[in-house]
């Protein structure tokens, strides 16, 4: 496997070992398709280590199937790797009328706080908060708390968060952040989403 070299080696008084393994906040963020893909592809790595994975869906609905839960689930199930657990924490936020917000509003915070009592728990080692960053944009969770909370996470609980309009809070907070662009999608020529390829 190549050894990449880092461009900045910081004072901190970390062996490579202890800065190579420090835990990471992750941001998939734009308005490109493949924030939510590359958050599971990263909980497939995670898996193949043995790590136990949480992941909280925020916005798609819960009657919605998409193929990397059916996956994951397998996957976890198999006892090859990490354990896996799938929380829809909604019912499709991004798809509903207005005149539930407040309940969805009461379930994006209901899904907040369990994700607190997991990483106070250190109940998995990679959180995938699938369409988190919506509910912190729409002012449902408090960011300035989200991003508290993930700064002084205890153990090495890697987070890694999806969703367009990402808080710039949570942006500086972040390890690594990827700002998904788009180029060209079928959408623009009049092509719904289609199986094996949305979901």
């Amino acid at each position: 496997m190549p050894q990449g070299q880092p461009s900045v080696v910081p004072d901190d008084g970390l062996t490579t070992r202890q800065r190579r393994n420090r835990p990471l906040v992750v941001v998939h963020t734009g308005v490109g398709k493949g924030k939510s893909t590359a958050a599971f592809g990263l909980a497939l790595r995670a898996w193949n280590q043995g790590w136990p994975i949480g992941v909280f869906q925020f916005v798609k609905s819960a009657k919605w199937k998409v193929g990397e839960e059916n996956a994951l689930r397998v996957l976890g199930a198999s006892g090859e790797g990490g354990t896996v657990d799938w929380h829809k924490m909604g019912e499709g936020w991004s798809w509903v009328q207005r005149d539930a917000q407040m309940d969805n509003e009461e379930k994006a915070r209901e899904g907040w706080e369990q994700v607190k009592r997991d990483l106070a728990a250190e109940t998995y080692r990679l959180y995938v908060l699938d369409e988190f960053a919506y509910p912190m944009h729409w002012g449902w969770v408090d960011t300035e708390e989200v991003v508290d909370v993930l700064r002084d996470r205890p153990g090495t609980q890697h987070v890694v968060i999806t969703g367009r309009n990402a808080p710039d809070r949570l942006v500086d907070l972040a390890d690594l952040v990827t700002d998904m662009s788009k180029v060209k999608h079928p959408m623009d020529a009049g092509q719904k989403g289609q199986k094996g390829i949305e979901w």
